[in-house]
């Protein structure tokens, strides 16, 4: 049985929903709390298992390979004023039995295009795509969804998109699963029949949206590698996974999370507001100012 140990985050974008906020700062270095973004997704895979994360770049996104390096000075100095918790947050980030090495994107051709960029690495393994605009948020002590779909992988060796119901006049922003009118239980999978992008109300199949978490075998690396244009005229992953379904199962997992888009301003906003309503250093201010607008 395939385990997957791998993870493929694509982190090249240019982040246009938060400008100004992502011109010379990349999206994912938006911090949520007292993290950025993208640390909460690493910490999301490592929690799942994930023992290589493989990040999609490009230039000007040097921050955060930096975030993820040593900082000897900054370490230096806080040890030497004994400031071990906050050492310890810095130190520990990535466990050291997990590895993170990056990739180029030289030009934007499209998701499709930027998780192949990473195919070398990924090699004829099953790997993870995470989109790190999205944050999935599992209640405490809840295995989180991530590590519910690799289970799934691993059991059946079947492809796992994860999807979330959205509101039916929403379906025109998504990719919207196709599960023959069957509905999966929150933390299922069920066999996908095909994804249709952005479609209208009418054409929608359902209200099951493409959240931005998928397992798949490597042979997707090879459909991907046949470059065939999609929407935009753009190497997307949608197109390489319906042809991945002419040739085995795939199947649609039902999140049991909470998500927030921090590629938008309103989803960041209200990332911050849940995570701080959650944080032991913020939740109690946060939630007094919040009682006090009303």
């Amino acid at each position: 049985m395939l385990k997957v140990r791998k993870a493929v985050i694509p982190v090249a974008g240019l982040g246009t929903r938060v400008l100004p906020a992502s011109k010379a700062i990349p999206k994912e270095m938006m911090t949520v709390v007292d993290k950025p973004v993208i640390q909460y997704v690493v910490e999301e895979a490592v929690a799942a298992g994930i023992k290589e994360i493989i990040l999609v770049t490009r230039n000007g996104k040097s921050a955060i390979e930096d975030h993820f390096d040593s900082h000897y000075e900054l370490e230096a100095e806080l040890a030497r004023k004994n400031k071990t918790a906050l050492l310890a947050t810095i130190q520990h980030i990535v466990p050291a039995d997990v590895s993170i090495v990056s990739v180029r994107q030289a030009e934007a051709k499209g998701l499709g295009h930027a998780v192949h960029c990473a195919a070398n690495v990924v090699s004829d393994e099953p790997f993870v795509v995470i989109l790190p605009d999205v944050l999935v948020h599992n209640a405490t002590g809840q295995v989180n969804d991530l590590a519910r779909m690799i289970g799934e992988f691993e059991l059946n060796q079947a492809a796992q998109i994860m999807v979330g119901e959205v509101p039916i006049d929403k379906v025109h922003l998504y990719g919207i699963a196709d599960c023959n009118g069957i509905m999966p239980k929150s933390g299922g999978s069920t066999a996908i029949k095909g994804l249709v992008e952005k479609p209208t109300q009418s054409e929608a199949p359902s209200n099951l949206a493409v959240i931005g978490r998928y397992v798949l075998p490597a042979q997707v690396m090879g459909l991907l590698a046949q470059g065939k244009p999609g929407a935009g005229g753009e190497i997307q992953l949608t197109v390489a996974i319906d042809e991945l379904l002419t040739e085995q199962a795939v199947d649609a997992y039902k999140m049991m999370g909470t998500t927030y888009d921090c590629g938008e301003k309103l989803g960041y906003l209200m990332a911050n507001i849940a995570y701080g309503l959650q944080h032991g250093e913020t939740a109690d201010g946060l939630r007094s100012f919040i009682e006090a607008l009303d």
